[in-house]
């Protein structure tokens, strides 16, 4: 075997998900009813399918992951693991630095890892149709991939800025067979709203779930999808962690660092939550999350309840949120383009187990495209922040003079991202910076919300 490239066989795809809550030091606050009132399962019933409500309420340590998800997995998983030993050589390190590669999906990412259970339990619930939303397009190519795989209709509601800038996105949900169209739009009442305030408007992620969730409530034969932020949804992604478990086990190496980039926060889980599992049992490792500077949820959120999406249709999530009226700057890395943050990575930030940093796009950009020289491959926009981070703590250990193993989540490739490539290398990228009057006008509405559990 190579000794920079390490592989599980077929047979070694994990068989269960695993559940972090059922491990966290400290209790999670529970999601409220968007009234306030306590959640209760069946209130989830009209967008979602019981199989996935239960999951998103587990205290299970392991869930089964039915046979027929674990046969579609096999169409690319297990996924690699690389040592990035010419991207060492770049940096002049002396530490060892891996990173799992999502991006050999059909769809390019790691998405389908939820998006394909997610589509198995709703075809088997008896749902026709499947609403959702997407924002640099890597989810809504990777549901149209699962509803087609199991028989679904589904339309997918794109982030009008990246509708715009990543046409081969929409082409890739198309092909698929789904309906793709711009966000806000007038497809519904939510999107209507939002042109009516705002013709112009680039819409978010925020927007888009409205929009999804609407369609879904309001249609008996739809339920909805999220690709992102909700228990179930981490849940689906550990299979990552899990096989890189295993994987630097046949390096020879424990990581000492492990990097994700978070928009929504599932990428970013489904690597770190089997090693924080190792943290909790005493593992002397430190768990970073990636940020951009210009959509800093985690770095300049207020951690408390909010609405997960724009309109206020969601249930109240304990999570760290901009404010849920937040339309972040439009930036490349349109996947984490999001107001809020899974409540679970949240937590995680907040009790001091997960250090959450920021970054600018041009920072992490140069970087990606130093890896990419480096390794071959291009990033996508969104790993690009893991990489930077990934850069930042080299430094450190240089500083220290130390060697560390460094361990990140390669979570797609940035093959459909090339006008983005173009506007860094051209020099026409800038650093997009928020509105602190819309910031402050948008984390003003937290103040209504209900209080944290003490």
């Amino acid at each position: 075997m190579s000794q920079h490239r390490y592989l599980l066989r077929e047979d070694q795809i994990p068989t269960n998900w695993y559940n972090i809550a059922a491990d966290l030091p400290v209790p999670m606050p529970p999601p409220l009813a968007p009234d306030g009132s306590p959640l209760q399962p069946e209130m989830m019933t009209p967008i979602f399918p019981m199989e996935l409500i239960m999951q998103e309420v587990s205290q299970d340590r392991w869930i089964s992951i039915p046979d027929p998800v674990r046969e579609v997995y096999a169409l690319w998983r297990p996924t690699p693991l690389h040592r990035a030993i010419n991207f060492e050589k770049v940096l002049g390190t002396n530490c060892k630095i891996f990173y799992k590669y999502e991006g050999v999906s059909p769809a390019g990412s790691h998405k389908p890892n939820t998006s394909i259970p997610q589509a198995y339990y709703n075809a088997q619930a008896g749902v026709k149709r499947l609403a959702t939303e997407t924002g640099a397009g890597q989810w809504g190519s990777s549901l149209s991939l699962a509803c087609q795989l199991f028989g679904l209709e589904c339309k997918v509601y794109m982030v009008r800025v990246s509708y715009d800038a990543k046409p081969y996105r929409r082409v890739m949900i198309e092909t698929w067979g789904s309906e793709v169209v711009a966000s806000p739009s007038n497809d519904t009442n939510a999107g209507r709203t939002i042109l009516a305030a705002n013709p112009s408007s680039t819409g978010s992620l925020g927007i888009a779930i409205s929009e999804a969730v609407e369609d879904a409530a309001t249609r008996e034969d739809t339920n909805y999808a999220l690709g992102s932020v909700l228990n179930h949804v981490l849940l689906h992604q550990t299979v990552v962690g899990q096989e890189a478990v295993e994987q630097m086990k046949m390096a020879g190496a424990s990581p000492d660092v492990v990097v994700g980039c978070v928009g929504g926060g599932s990428n970013f889980a489904g690597l770190a939550f089997p090693f924080l599992a190792e943290k909790f049992a005493g593992a002397d490792i430190k768990v970073i999350a990636a940020e951009p500077a210009s959509c800093p949820s985690l770095t300049q959120g207020v951690y408390g309840y909010d609405f997960g999406d724009t309109a206020g249709m969601t249930p109240l999530l304990p999570m760290h949120s901009l404010g849920h009226s937040f339309v972040p700057p439009s930036i490349h890395s349109g996947g984490l383009r999001y107001h809020g943050m899974a409540p679970l990575v949240s937590h995680l930030v907040h009790t001091g187990l997960v250090e959450a940093r920021a970054y600018q796009q041009r920072e992490c950009f140069a970087q990606a495209v130093a890896f990419g020289r480096a390794e071959g491959i291009i990033p996508a926009p969104e790993a690009s922040h893991a990489i930077r981070a990934v850069v930042d703590e080299v430094e450190r250990a240089r500083q220290e003079g130390v060697s560390r193993n460094i361990l990140f989540n390669l979570c797609g490739h940035g093959n459909f991202d090339m006008a983005a490539y173009a506007s860094y290398l051209s020099g026409e990228m800038v650093d997009s910076a928020y509105s602190q009057d819309e910031l402050d006008r948008a984390t003003a509405e937290l103040a209504g919300m209900p209080a944290l559990p003490a």
